[in-house]
């Protein structure tokens, strides 16, 4: 385990923070999770992959994660805005499906895209659909502080009074008058008393099939209050980390924020940590750019931008191979780079199951923990970490001829090391069968292999050298190539 500090990002000061818990060993994280009203995108893996691998490595650090990850089936309407229709009744709609049954597809359709790369579920996922009691409580608090008010059903916050008190665009560094003198002023606002103002509750129209009963009339709740109601109902009124994509920075998180500062007083977020973007030419990749790749095209390759299929753990490993924080442009020579990282990286692992120890050792295993650590522990920086591990996937081949040694207990070190890092914190898995599958499969394999090689030295010894070469031969049609060397006879799959 060790010894340094978590450093983290925190988007709030705009500086490396030392993670310190409110209530240690215990942490609190909420993520935003996806509208689901269409399948997962390329954009959607980042944040479940980054907040998947900062899951993983505060559990290895020892703490003790509750990870809140909501599904939004209501409320987010067209353009992030307060005024269209709801994506899901939207989608609904031309589907000719009911959309909570849309809604449960499409959620159904998210888990397997999450499964297939490998994320680990969450401690408690939440609808919002299932909390409206909490957004209405919420909501309540919010006008008896004065911070919100009623037209027609509509319930807004109040962006002026909120701002003379406390600071609206605390968060994203915008200030209410730069934005309303940067922004068209809209026809049919609905009684707004400020083009900023968003909804808490909207009122339903006659035809609006997703509403619930409320003090104000039927309707449903704006998009920002779910997180709000959810995080600290399940976190607590203050909780340590609350992460989600870039692009949720402003307005949505923004007005977590003022919702909760406004109902309690405080905020409710001690951390506030962002992905950055994947892009595709530049752009930000989303459902409503029309530019999007979805996770299953990716995994099949039938998608015009895409040159072949890309397993699951080659866009997990894409995505690692970036810092969470950085833009990620997306291309077929960068996935294909990445593919062919991991197969460098599987066959290193194979290979340090086969390596014999020695008495003395040339290689200090312990300068490897250091240095993944060190980057792991520096904001989560995963591209250095993986860097590390690739110099020492050319430790195992000097170890593997024989050019290097290493001593039992060393050996078993390094491979508990790299099981740790690879499939536990980074979360990769061999493809097609997972962690335990996967040794299970090796074991078998190198047992196979220890056979047959050993069939293939004695008909050597006896030089009965056609044997030889059949075997040889055969197994390298079979995709494993033998390779003779002073040092012995090894193997690998090609």
């Amino acid at each position: 385990m060790p010894a340094q500090e978590l450093y983290i990002y925190n988007s709030l000061s705009r500086r490396k923070e030392l993670f310190t818990p409110l209530h240690a060993p215990r942490v609190g994280l909420y993520v935003c999770g996806p509208t689901v009203y269409g399948d997962a995108h390329l954009g959607h893996a980042r944040p479940a992959v980054t907040f998947d691998v900062l899951f993983r490595l505060l559990s290895a650090l020892g703490y003790q994660v509750r990870y809140v990850r909501n599904i939004t089936d209501v409320g987010h309407l067209e353009h992030d805005a307060d005024e269209g229709e709801d994506k899901i009744a939207k989608r609904a709609r031309l589907e000719q499906l009911e959309p909570m049954e849309l809604a449960h597809r499409y959620t159904e359709r998210y888990h397997e895209a999450m499964r297939a790369l490998n994320t680990l579920s969450p401690s408690i996922e939440p609808l919002a659909s299932g909390h409206i009691i909490e957004q209405i409580g919420l909501i309540q608090k919010i006008l008896d502080a004065g911070y919100a008010y009623v037209v027609d059903g509509n319930v807004y916050f109040d962006i002026e009074h909120y701002d003379k008190a406390h600071q609206y665009g605390i968060l994203s560094g915008r200030r209410p008058e730069d934005m309303v003198a940067n922004t068209r002023v809209l026809d049919g606002q609905e009684g707004k008393r400020h083009p900023l103002d968003f909804a808490l509750w909207k009122k339903a129209s006659a035809v609006h099939i997703m509403r619930w009963p409320s003090p104000w009339g039927a309707g449903f709740p704006g998009w920002h209050l779910e997180c709000s109601a959810m995080s600290t109902k399940y976190l607590g009124e203050t909780f340590d980390i609350h992460g989600g994509g870039l692009d949720l920075l402003f307005p949505h998180h923004e007005c977590e924020i003022a919702q909760s500062v406004a109902a309690s007083g405080h905020q409710a977020v001690r951390y506030w940590m962002h992905n950055n973007l994947i892009t595709i030419e530049g752009q930000k990749m989303g459902k409503s750019l029309g530019n999007f790749i979805q996770l299953h095209e990716l995994f099949s390759g039938n998608h015009p931008k895409l040159e072949r299929a890309y397993s699951p753990m080659t866009v997990r490993f894409f995505i690692l191979q970036a810092h969470y924080r950085s833009t990620l442009d997306f291309s077929n020579a960068a996935l294909l780079a990445a593919s062919k990282g991991l197969e460098r990286l599987w066959e290193a692992m194979q290979t340090l199951e086969r390596i014999t120890p020695s008495e003395q050792t040339t290689v200090q295993v312990q300068e490897l923990e250091d240095a993944c650590w060190s980057a792991l522990l520096d904001d989560m920086n995963t591209p250095i970490a993986i860097a590390h591990l690739f110099e020492w996937v050319r430790v195992i081949g000097h170890l593997q001829r024989g050019e290097e040694r290493i001593t039992p207990e060393e050996l078993n070190r390094l491979r508990a090391f790299f099981s740790l890092m690879v499939y536990d914190i980074l979360g990769l898995q061999d493809e097609g069968t997972g962690k335990e599958g996967g040794v299970k499969e090796q074991a078998a394999l190198d047992t196979a292999m220890q056979l047959a090689l050993e069939y293939r030295a004695e008909a050597k010894g006896r030089k009965d050298y056609v044997t030889a070469d059949r075997i040889r031969n055969t197994l390298n049609d079979a995709g494993v190539e033998v390779m003779d060397s002073p040092q012995g006879v090894n193997w690998r799959l090609k």
